[in-house]
């Protein structure tokens, strides 16, 4: 009795052994074709990338980055409106923070070009809360407020991005002006 519970806890080793090593391996498979998938983008090679990724997302529907880097390849083809459900998915399955910051500004500029100007509002708002240091989630974010009639704040923060990120010297020269009316921009100096 003693030596087959020995042999049956061996043989459960073994088969957690070989269970985890084919997992690994899949693992190793998947990021190969996501890292090509990702070459391909930078190459220039949207359709053949997005191709891989669909392929990816298939087999790999609770991979939040695969769903992210999907849906990034979506938009690069155009095809804002199949990027939507991607973006959403790869958000909601949690992705890195990295990816987070990509994956909510590619949301809600896709949001905004398919007129959805609130969500856009809304996911854009977000990425500022978590990362208020990025300018381009607010220069985009800008775009929604320009949309949504929201001329003044639009400025504003359009004005304030220009002169925290730019390096010409000429529009530096002028940084306290510039600040100063960013916001007052509808009052008439008399």
């Amino acid at each position: 009795m003693r030596g087959k519970s020995k042999m049956n806890a061996s043989r459960a080793k073994v088969s957690s052994f070989v269970e985890e090593t084919e997992q690994r391996l899949e693992m190793k498979v998947m990021e190969k074709e996501l890292g090509k998938a990702i070459e391909l983008r930078k190459n220039g090679n949207f359709k053949e990338s997005n191709e891989i990724l669909i392929k990816l997302v298939q087999e790999y529907p609770d991979n939040a980055s695969i769903n992210y880097q999907c849906a990034w390849s979506f938009d690069l083809l155009g095809e804002e409106a199949n990027a939507v459900l991607f973006y959403e998915n790869g958000i909601k399955l949690g992705l890195p923070s990295e990816e987070l910051e990509g994956a909510l500004l590619g949301l809600g500029s896709t949001y905004r070009t398919l007129g959805e100007y609130e969500k856009s509002k809304s996911t854009f708002l977000e990425g500022i809360e978590l990362f208020p240091n990025n300018k381009a989630i607010q220069t985009f974010y800008s775009m929604t407020l320009y949309n949504l009639n929201e001329h003044s704040k639009a400025m504003e923060l359009l004005l304030k991005c220009l002169i925290e990120t730019t390096k010409n010297a000429e529009i530096i020269s002028y940084k306290k002006a510039i600040d100063f009316y960013s916001d007052k921009l509808d009052e008439v100096w008399k």
